[in-house]
């Protein structure tokens, strides 16, 4: 059974024939990748692994990207799947930084399945071991899963994200990259405004792995984490483009033992693209 948030490609492939071991495929990428996910994922994924789609897998009806969905949408969902209550969940991507993997980790445990990890190195790490790979788009019998309704604490609406940062009650730490933040780079999505929530700190989430896409040690990352501000002794919002990434920091921090941070999943999608959100440009 699966009693941490982070396993290693040889802890999975030990375990890869294991019955209760399902393996999901989170892979999504920026509007302006170039990548497909699913074209990916049919070329080439982790055996037996089945494809998270995660635009499929949010809420439908809003016209924010990638929302969290209900309970009862979620549990079909991962049913039809084929994934069940009893498994043990190892989630990864192919973005080589935990772009969506942690995403799909938070969201596993915010609906009450703690028996889920993080594929430490992803499948980069896995394809470059030479570990087993398969094409198509297997799918696994369907399974029987339940969700329970999320913590009210565990997501922040816009509103509370704007208190937040009037208030400078919480820490809000912004994922997305360094220009972004700053407003020097462009969004990948059209019609946002360029900058940052006020007051709000900077941590790209590609730094809070190493070269091989693993996630940094517990020294380097709680001095990475230290090093953008971040006090582990207050409360932490994560926020960054559309509530994806962000999810790595809150990662990380369950890693770390700081179980004291919420996701606003709006995020720049939502704060951007409105005219009475306040927005500064420049570093935090």
């Amino acid at each position: 059974m699966i009693g941490r948030a982070l396993v290693s490609t040889e802890w999975l492939a030990a375990h890869l024939g294991d019955p209760h071991v399902a393996v999901v495929d989170a892979s999504m990428y920026l509007p302006t990748s170039g990548r497909d996910a699913a074209r990916e994922y049919e070329e080439g994924h982790i055996a037996g692994a089945v494809f998270f789609d995660l635009e499929a897998s949010s809420d439908t009806a809003s016209h924010l990207p990638h929302m969290l969905p209900s309970a009862e949408a979620f549990a079909g969902r991962m049913s039809a799947l084929g994934l069940s209550d009893g498994d043990d969940i190892v989630v990864y991507d192919g973005s080589g930084a935990n772009l969506s993997a942690a995403r799909v980790w938070w969201m596993f445990r915010l609906f009450g399945h703690e028996r889920v990890a993080v594929l430490d190195g992803g499948f980069g790490k896995w394809r470059r071991e030479g570990r087993p790979v398969e094409r198509g788009m297997p799918a696994r019998q369907r399974g029987h899963f339940t969700a329970r309704a999320p913590r009210r604490d565990a997501v922040l609406d816009l509103d509370q994200v704007r208190a937040a940062a009037t208030a400078g009650t919480e820490q809000i730490v912004d994922m997305r990259s360094a220009g972004r933040f700053a407003g020097a780079e462009p969004e990948p999505r059209a019609g946002l405004r360029g900058g940052h929530v006020p007051g709000s700190l900077n941590l790209p989430f590609q730094e809070l792995v190493g070269p091989d896409g693993t996630v940094l040690p517990a020294d380097a990352l709680r001095g990475r984490i230290a090093a953008a501000g971040i006090d582990l002794d207050r409360p932490v919002v994560a926020t960054c483009g559309s509530g994806v990434s962000a999810c790595a920091l809150i990662h990380a921090l369950h890693l770390l033992g700081h179980e004291q941070v919420s996701l606003y999943d709006g995020a720049w999608a939502e704060w951007g693209s409105r005219d009475d959100t306040p927005i500064r440009e420049g570093a935090s």
